[in-house]
């Protein structure tokens, strides 16, 4: 696997986590179920990220060795990383910054 090609794959599984986290958070908010969101965000990134990478090597008819292997539980990481750095903290960090108001 190419660099550009682990770029384009967790561009895109950034878009599709960051769309799939949040529609399962307002339908778990509309449930009245209680939920850690960070632990919520990691399950569905590790599953985007490794799906992703496995629908590429099935895709393209590579074969499941030791380095693409690592390649894919890299991919889970990366996305989560990439998830958890978004929206969700920027949005927590300015409510904290605004709750120390005065």
């Amino acid at each position: 696997m190419t660099v550009t090609v682990f770029l384009v794959i967790l561009t895109a599984c950034a878009a599709i986590t960051s769309l799939l986290t949040e529609g399962i958070k307002k339908f778990l908010d509309e449930q009245r179920v209680t939920y850690a969101s960070n632990v919520l965000v990691l399950i569905i990134a590790v599953i985007v990220g490794c799906g992703a990478t496995v629908l590429y090597y099935v895709n393209y008819q590579i074969p499941f060795n030791a380095l693409n292997s690592v390649y894919l539980a890299l991919m889970g990481v990366a996305n989560w990383l990439g998830a958890t750095l978004g929206y969700d903290k920027v949005r927590q960090t300015i409510a904290q910054i605004g709750s120390k108001e005065g």
